[in-house]
């Protein structure tokens, strides 16, 4: 019996393919989304707190950008430091398995035979499957049923940096824009108002990624978000009354 793998024209190698793709895209997504919230809800927090100490347009601007410039920073470098160490162990791991498998190719080859069986196939298929993927690319095939890694498509640190800090940025606009646009009678409930819509869709867009209970999430977003603004313009109340 006879069994191609990998083959361009093979279904379930293809849905496969898309099926990976559409991960990386959720979550990609994903990242964005919970960036962008964390971005909502830092800047939030910083402009109310000030707000709660100073009417001052220019003292909530500078605080509103040196948070959003912050916290972006903290993100990607944040984001970076931890894909690069995932990359760095991903490499140590391929170079690795790549010494066993020049060092005995044959015990390694029965080995990845014995993983399919345990996923299910029978032992004469496994033994054909494990020999095929051997012959096409031994490292690719150890490194995917064993570890989950693509040795063609390892984490990239910088598109996590990068996307990480400007769906921060994208969300600390919103809170920046509205305490410091609108006028000084309105500024705090119409900030408010916006945080909770804005922290609203991006707990509504998280659920549905995540396939969780929409409105669970939604009212977990906005009453941190809540939450945060709360205690940040009551400190900043309050030591603005001390200073003051």
């Amino acid at each position: 019996m006879s069994l191609e793998i990998g083959t361009d024209t093979d279904p379930q190698h293809w849905h496969e393919q898309v099926d990976a793709a559409s991960g990386n895209r959720l979550n990609a997504l994903r990242a964005a989304v919970l960036g962008a919230n964390d971005g909502i809800v830092s800047t939030a927090g910083i402009v109310m707190g000030v707000a709660g100490a100073t009417s001052d347009r220019s003292a909530l601007l500078i605080a509103g950008v040196a948070g959003l410039v912050a916290g972006a920073m903290s993100m990607g470098t944040g984001e970076y430091v931890s894909v690069s160490t995932q990359r760095d162990s991903e490499k140590s791991i391929l170079r690795l398995e790549a010494r066993e498998l020049e060092a005995m190719p044959e015990t390694e080859e029965r080995e990845l035979a014995r993983m399919y069986e345990e996923k299910g196939l029978d032992a004469e298929l496994a033994t054909q499957v494990a020999a095929q993927l051997t012959a096409h690319d031994a490292l690719g095939a150890h490194a995917d049923i064993e570890f989950g890694i693509d040795p063609d498509d390892l984490t990239n640190p910088w598109h996590a940096a990068w996307a990480s800090m400007l769906s921060f940025t994208l969300g600390s606009l919103l809170p920046l824009l509205c305490v410091v646009l609108v006028p000084a009678g309105a500024r705090i409930v119409v900030t408010v108002l916006t945080v909770v819509v804005a922290l609203a869709l991006t707990g509504f867009v998280s659920a549905r990624l995540s396939l969780s209970p929409r409105v669970r999430a939604i009212a977990r977003n906005v009453a941190g978000g809540l939450l945060a603004m709360g205690v940040t313009y009551l400190i900043g109340s309050l030591v603005g009354m001390g200073v003051g």
